[in-house]
């Protein structure tokens, strides 16, 4: 069944023209992936689909009991309220018709023989279990706490939440509300490692129809079954994820501009084979050029492909080589606060950093990463420990929120500003390098979208030969293609780079070891994102049974001091643990189908109309499917932590 389709979508803004001629559509169940170079028209896009905005041509049909939800990358909070008030919102439909049912019932209580009123009950009881009264409560705790929204955030008032924590926000607000349509606007910015695994497992088992834009690979991945590409104006869909979508694009244009070149050579033979007959000027000859004439005339000519577009050209150098050793910290620790308000960020934190490295750090926001970044430039002192910087090391800094940027300068100026040797020309062949081309370059750095501050400070970055770069969430705002070049000129770059990086796919490709940062310092794992994930979940698996070796103070001794019959043993025991999850999970599984096919019997029995005047059976089948649902959801919970686990 079709949800949303689009026929001959045109948008122009004057004569930037935007999309032109679109045409596509969203099944049921679809998981769309919308990918572009920023400044394609996916937002555009995604306005057109909700509203708020109105196409020059063409139109967008959409049924009209379809409830589209749509994720901004900016909120529409009211700053006065607190967190609960903007979610209990939410359900106040849902809460008034608590109270419609409780006054209904009252009156059926007082008149039982009324049939009117019985089954206005009964109706209303099937609109609240159908809407979700029974679990939306439990919804609201669950969705919130793996947003990292405990209880303690509840009274909180929205304007003293942080902008990532808004964004959380808006996303568990509106995976409460389950729209048929689900339409989020880069719904991992701001997440972590941990509540982007769970938002991948929750949209996996959402029953509408979801539209995603992301410049996040590894969650498309794992996220789409449907790529829509807005590219040169236009719109083309691919089936599969991105990974897919991105080898069937490889072999599409290849064959296209196969398909065209062999084309054109063809029409050059025949024209040179025309002038041939023609010169020889027999009348044979001419007919046989009249006759090749008409058929080149009757061709259905292809179109060339579109070039490329432009891609930024990046290339990091250094001025000249660090020592061997890079960065040693030692039992580095630092705390915010004093007092009561004093607040631990990190302790014991030991990392030796050697050149030609590229360290990828890791961890739960509001750890302190970019607090650590700063340690290490000495912008910051530590409040135990110390840092020691090898010889020869410079530093190159990108900061996240670009705040070294000067918002009221041209583009032009904020380069000039740093790099005075470079002429006029000089520094606008750089720019156009990285995109910045003609009048773009007289732009206030103010007026720049993240994605074009991002390139500015790039390319001042570039050109500043640091032998060191510390890069915080640095393909934040990038598109796809400029990740891909930004990767690729990082792994070339013969200096050390120290990353902060959410990115899996990024984490999947770039570093020689992952150091995560705790509250008791760093774990470090000695390979890419995916053995990170995989030693990581052995670490936690066995924690519990390493921390019954000795009750308290002797374990983290007795970590290290295994023999190698203890670590068999220690192996055994794991692994006995990881066959008792999947035992419990297949538990939990068939469970929860139980507790299903009792749920359906009890609400058949609801719908009976033969039950539709017994109130107190009707009341004390809404309470028992009110306590199996309960059930349901925590072995949801349940087998969603050993989901993750296994």
């Amino acid at each position: 069944m079709i949800v949303l389709s689009a026929s001959n979508l045109t948008k122009a803004y004057g004569t930037d023209v935007i999309l032109k001629g679109v045409d596509f559509h969203v099944n049921e169940g679809d998981r769309i992936g919308l990918v572009g170079r920023n400044g394609a028209g996916k937002t555009t896009l995604l306005n057109l689909i909700t509203g708020e905005l109105s196409p020059d041509d063409g139109q967008i049909f959409v049924p009209s009991n379809m409830k589209i939800g749509y994720l901004k990358q900016r909120d529409n909070f009211c700053g006065n309220n607190t967190v609960i008030e903007e979610i209990n919102a939410i359900f106040e439909p849902l809460k008034k018709l608590e109270e419609d049912i409780a006054r209904t019932a009252d009156m059926v209580a007082v008149n039982p023989e009324d049939e009117r009123l019985l089954h206005r009950l009964d109706d209303m009881q099937q609109e609240y279990d159908r809407k979700g009264g029974y679990t939306y409560k439990s919804e609201i705790t669950g969705i919130l706490n793996s947003m990292a929204f405990g209880e303690e955030f509840y009274d909180k008032k929205i304007d003293t939440l942080s902008g990532g924590e808004r964004t959380r926000l808006a996303l568990a607000a509106l995976l409460l509300s389950k729209p048929e349509i689900l339409i989020l606007d880069e719904p991992t910015n701001h997440l972590d490692i941990g509540t982007m695994r769970w938002l991948e497992q929750y949209l996996s088992s959402y029953r509408g129809s979801i539209i995603i834009v992301s410049h996040d690979r590894y969650f498309l991945n794992k996220s789409v079954n449907r790529i829509f590409e807005i590219e040169h104006h236009k719109l083309r869909a691919y089936d599969g994820n991105y990974d897919q979508f991105a080898e069937k694009k490889r072999q599409i244009r290849e064959a296209e501009i196969k398909a065209y070149n062999n084309q054109q050579k063809e029409i050059a033979r025949q024209e040179e084979m025309i002038r041939r007959f023609k010169q020889h000027g027999t009348e044979l000859l001419a007919k046989r050029a009249q006759s090749r004439e008409k058929r080149l005339e009757h061709m259905e000519v292809l179109e060339k492909p579109e070039a490329l577009e432009g891609k930024m050209k990046i290339r990091f150098t250094q001025e000249f080589q660090s020592g061997n050793d890079v960065i040693l910290t030692e039992d580095l620790s630092k705390s915010f606060g004093y007092g009561q308000n004093k607040r631990t960020l990190f302790e014991n934190v030991n990392m030796d950093i050697k050149r030609g490295e590229k360290i990828c750090i890791v961890g739960k926001n509001g750890m302190g990463k970019t607090t650590l970044l700063k340690l290490l430039m000495e912008e910051l002192s530590p409040e135990k420990g110390r840092v020691k910087i090898g010889h020869n090391v410079t530093f190159g800094y990108y900061d996240q929120g670009q705040q070294l940027l000067n918002p009221r300068n041209t583009v032009l100026e904020e380069m000039k500003e740093t790099y005075r040797l470079y002429t006029d020309t000089q520094m606008r062949s750089l720019l156009g390098r990285f995109l910045f081309k003609n009048d773009e370059v007289f732009l206030n750095v103010g007026d720049l979208s993240g994605g074009e501050k991002a390139r500015l400070s790039l390319l001042k970055l570039m050109l500043g030969g640091a032998n060191t770069l510390l890069l915080d969430e640095p393909t934040n705002h990038m598109d796809i293609e400029s990740k891909e070049v930004f990767e690729d000129a990082l792994a070339e770059f013969p200096g050390t780079a120290i990353i902060i990086s959410h990115d899996r796919y990024f984490l999947q490709k770039i570093p020689d070891r992952i150091l995560e940062l705790t509250p008791d310092g760093m774990v470090e794992y000695l390979g890419k994102y995916d053995y990170y994930m995989e030693k990581r979940e052995e670490i936690q698996s066995g924690k519990k049974y390493l921390d019954q070796l000795a009750g308290d103070t002797k374990v983290q001794e007795k970590k290290q001091n295994l023999s190698a019959e203890e670590q068999r043993r220690l192996n055994k025991q794991i692994e006995a643990e990881e066959r008792r999850m999947r035992r419990r999970k297949e538990a939990l599984e068939q469970r929860m189908e139980e507790l299903e096919t009792e749920i359906a019997s009890l609400e058949e029995d609801m719908a009976n109309p033969e039950n539709s005047c017994d109130y107190e059976l009707l009341a004390s089948l809404g309470t028992k499917i009110e306590e199996l649902r309960g059930q349901h959801d925590e072995a949801m919970l349940e087998w969603m932590e050993l989901e993750e686990k296994i």
